[in-house]
């Protein structure tokens, strides 16, 4: 704790003004009423920005928990702001920034941009992106190897498809998006070279109805496994499954970025899922530390980021020798014999 004192003070009132702090300070430490926490101009900060809400149970829920998992690790300040547009996204950052806050995340390939134009001029914050390519010298990525888990999606729906169509559903069509979806198409033609694949994005991120239109259509043309990437609207694709199969029809959908497999339970056969929160924390103890580094930092399965989660209630359905197909490729991707295709950014 630091007591903070007038550099001069000679009078008798000032002098019993000093005595008066100095007993309120000492009071307060024994009823436990102040906080014995450093100077707020000391402290680590770190801000996070997200294209949108962090009640979607996936990609931005993840890193407002990583947001919160590095305020009670590292003891650090956090902000948080849900930012739609470019503009947002420059002006975000550059009020952070002008905060003198040490670390601020935008959490997608959509802010790279926006971080590198504010970092030219304020080189004593590090922007991270979560996804991109943009490397400045206090500007850099994390690229989250998502495409290791969704090929394996891929695999599993495509040995176990009946109709050999399955459905793609994304919000924005962004790079790191299409990415996933060339790693989940190249997946399912490993398993069934006849398959059928098709892709479609609503344009936004928050339109659950789209999403369920757009579900609904492709089910209507023979789909019978469906993976999503479009954060809130997602659950759209999830609301779409459960009402075929409610009425009858064989299907299977897939979560994305976080484990959704308990947001249907009875039609999520498995999750890609991305430790956001741990790659954040990662993150933010080598900027609290002193050494970041400007260049991208990669985080797949082999670092313990990326998973595909089965969903233990429908495990049973999965025949036995696709588990066994299913495990000896997670093993070449983990020990780097097998190579996922990835969309070019």
């Amino acid at each position: 704790m630091r007591l903070y004192m007038p550099r001069q003070c000679t009078t008798r009132p000032c002098a019993g003004l000093v005595r008066i702090v100095v007993l309120a300070v000492l009071a307060c430490g024994a009823i436990g009423g102040c906080s014995a926490e450093e100077p707020a101009e000391d402290r680590f900060r770190v801000a996070l920005l997200t294209p949108g809400s962090i009640a979607d149970g996936g990609w931005n829920a993840g890193a407002y928990a990583g947001l919160e998992l590095i305020r009670d690790e590292l003891g650090a300040e956090i902000s948080h702001v849900e930012t739609r547009t470019p503009a947002e996204f420059e002006e975000s950052f550059r009020d952070y920034a002008s905060r003198g806050y040490d670390l601020v995340f935008g959490h997608g390939f959509e802010y790279q941009d926006a971080a590198a134009a504010v970092g030219a001029t304020h080189p004593d914050t590090v922007f991270v992106t979560t996804s991109g390519n943009t490397v400045r010298e206090n500007v850099a990525p994390m690229v989250f190897e998502l495409e290791q888990a969704t090929y394996l999606c891929g695999y599993l729906a495509g040995r176990m498809t009946a109709t050999g169509k399955l459905g793609m559903i994304g919000g924005i069509n962004l790079p790191s998006i299409r990415s996933t979806f060339v790693a989940f198409r190249a997946g399912a033609l490993a398993a069934r070279p006849d398959a059928v694949v098709r892709e479609v994005f609503i344009g936004n991120f928050d339109d659950t109805a789209a999403t369920r239109e757009a579900a609904l259509a492709l089910l209507e043309e023979g789909a019978d496994f469906l993976i999503h990437q479009a954060n809130e609207a997602g659950r759209g694709v999830f609301q779409a499954v459960s009402e075929r199969v409610a009425a009858g029809q064989r299907a299977f959908a897939f979560g994305t970025n976080r484990n959704q497999n308990d947001m249907a339970p009875d039609v999520v056969i498995a999750s890609a899922t991305l430790d956001i929160p741990g790659a954040l924390l990662e993150v933010a103890r080598r900027v609290q530390a002193g050494e970041f580094v400007a260049a991208p930092i990669r985080l797949g399965m082999a670092e313990g980021i990326v998973r595909l989660e089965i969903n233990p209630r429908l495990a049973p359905r999965i025949p036995d020798d696709v588990r066994a197909d299913l495990a000896a490729r997670e093993a070449e991707l983990l020990d780097g014999s097998l190579a996922v295709p990835r969309g070019a950014f």
